[in-house]
């Protein structure tokens, strides 16, 4: 079940907001066309918090080794991290953040 996170004007654009929703650690980022992704917010490579990292065009990086991350599919675009992280659905809802963290899309 969606469970309300944030109010979508509390996102940063080109920010990573780290929120946890039902115990799990999630990305928040709102990209610079103004539509919000979550990502699983440790990263694969190490137990880094990706929210810590930087936002550029879809990408999210790890400030500590450079991976990036897709925000669309979570699949990691560099090395050394190979492993995908999760994406959540993101809903906005009268004005505010919803997502549901037992779901996560399907990516091909």
């Amino acid at each position: 079940m969606a469970e309300k996170v944030c109010a979508f004007d509390d996102v940063p654009v080109n920010q990573a907001l780290r929120v946890v929703v039902g115990g799990v650690a999630i990305a928040l980022v709102k990209d610079s066309a103004g539509e919000c992704h979550a990502i699983g917010d440790t990263c694969t490579h190490g137990d880094i918090s990706l929210s810590e990292g930087f936002v550029e065009d879809d990408t999210l990086e790890c400030w500590a080794h450079g991976s990036k991350f897709s925000l669309e599919t979570g699949k990691p675009l560099s090395l050394p991290a190979y492993e995908p992280v999760p994406v959540f659905e993101v809903q906005v809802i009268d004005g505010d953040i919803y997502i549901d963290p037992t779901v996560t899309k399907v990516i091909d």
